[in-house]
């Protein structure tokens, strides 16, 4: 059976490894750095050729997106390469209507890129994106000039904007989503006044917005604190790396199964906060190497429970959780009260499945607390979101009877997710 997303059922059951993995896998390219290369390289006139492009569902939608904004988009999936011939939006023409499917990067960093246009753009979404907040970014793009109509409840999808964006100072919370700075900054180049972002409260997954500039600065515009000078992107060539986010499923299989796991095309000179989800594993009794190019992960046998604070690599709370199903004692992740906004209530919804499981998984305000446990069988919800199915998949690896149902939604950024754990078994 093939255990690519399309041709998945709708339960899948996940095979126990007979034996620890030795294994090196490449993971897909990052979503969040594909989703910013794009941006960019849409807004750069001229011709951008983008290489080790993830291929899955966020990123189709961001193409579809910066088409809609007028770039020429030529998709070359065999060899992982996009051509994307930008232009400037302050000079297109004509009404049109992006939808970023489940997106969040895609709807919050086409936002203020079609409120450059001086023509009017509606970005909608599935009913999922509709129930994410956006009233922060909307406040901001008002105040930079834009015109923004609520075309459904104030505050979140569907809306419409209609620039010019005349740009300067705006002030904007931190606290709910990095995406709206991110968003803000790469339009702010194209903003006749440039742009200053004065948070109001502390930023969380700083890493990210690191990252956003770091692609930036590959298009020829430099981000100075959080400013950007009127400028413009230059075309340029642009290799993606792998996901740091996918990879902590690959590194946590290691430590879990008490196997050997090299990530390769990550390392130390990755631009993804994510990569030090490794720490982690590594603080909880895993041997880690780092190379520039490369991360390796050995299980030793040994987890245990650690406290710490996950706000700067988030993506990688619920990895981190299945992880602690295996530890010899209590771990407890805080400062992640912000992911109950994502594509389902985070928290919540891990803490519900791993209790379904006869886990002692206690739910709290700003994370969570996993008790050590042996997980009875069960057939996990995913609740529309990649991320509970990947992680949640891992404690299949070491425990007979655990199925995932709706196991095709890791095609939002991993289509390739059950294959990759099938090699585990194949050893090196």
């Amino acid at each position: 059976m093939s255990l690519h997303a399309d041709d998945l059922p709708d339960v899948l059951a996940v095979t126990p490894l007979a034996s620890p993995p030795d294994a090196s896998l490449r993971p897909p390219g990052s979503k969040s750095i594909t989703n910013r290369a794009l941006i960019c390289a849409a807004l750069a006139p001229g011709r951008s050729t983008l290489t080790g492009m993830l291929f899955a569902d966020d990123t189709y939608a961001m193409v579809d997106a910066v088409r809609a904004l007028g770039a020429t988009v030529t998709l070359d999936e065999a060899a992982r390469t996009v051509v994307v011939d930008g232009i400037d939006p302050r000079t297109s023409t004509g009404d049109v209507r992006i939808d970023a499917r489940q997106s969040g990067t895609t709807s919050r960093f086409v936002l203020p890129a079609a409120a450059l246009r001086p023509a009017r753009g509606v970005v909608d979404g599935t009913p999922q994106l509709r129930a994410r907040p956006f009233a922060a970014l909307v406040v901001a793009l008002r105040e930079l000039g834009a015109t923004v109509e609520d075309l459904g409840q104030p505050g979140y999808l569907p809306v419409a904007v209609t620039g010019p964006l005349t740009g300067g100072k705006v002030a904007l919370p931190g606290h709910i989503s990095s995406q709206y700075l991110s968003g803000l900054l790469m339009a702010g180049p194209l903003m006749d006044e440039g742009l200053t972002v004065e948070l109001t409260s502390p930023l969380v997954s700083v890493p990210y917005v690191e990252a956003t500039t770091a692609v930036m600065a590959a298009f020829g515009v430099t981000v100075e604190g959080l400013t950007v000078h009127p400028g413009a992107y230059r075309a340029t060539d642009y290799d993606i790396e792998p996901d740091a986010s996918a990879a902590s499923y690959l590194l946590a299989a290691a430590a879990i199964t008490g196997g050997r796991v090299t990530v390769e095309g990550l390392g130390t000179r990755s631009l993804q906060g994510d990569v030090r989800f490794a720490d982690l594993l590594e603080q909880m009794g895993a041997r880690v190497e780092r190379a520039a190019d490369s991360i390796t992960v050995t299980g030793t046998g040994e987890l245990h429970g650690i406290d710490v604070d996950m706000a700067d690599i988030s993506d990688t709370a619920q990895t981190l959780a299945a992880v602690a199903v295996f530890a010899d004692s209590p771990t407890r992740v805080t400062g992640i009260g912000f992911i109950r906004g994502k594509e389902t209530d985070r928290i919540g919804a891990i803490v519900a499945e791993l209790s379904r499981a006869g886990v002692d998984a206690v739910e709290e305000s700003d994370g969570f607390t996993i008790n050590p446990a042996t997980p009875t069988p069960t057939t996990f919800d995913t609740y529309e979101d990649h991320r509970m199915a990947m992680s949640l998949a891992l404690l299949g690896l070491r425990v007979p009877g655990i199925e995932i149902r709706d196991p095709r939604c890791v095609a939002k950024t991993y289509p390739e997710y059950f294959e990759d754990l099938a090699r585990l078994s194949q050893r090196a």
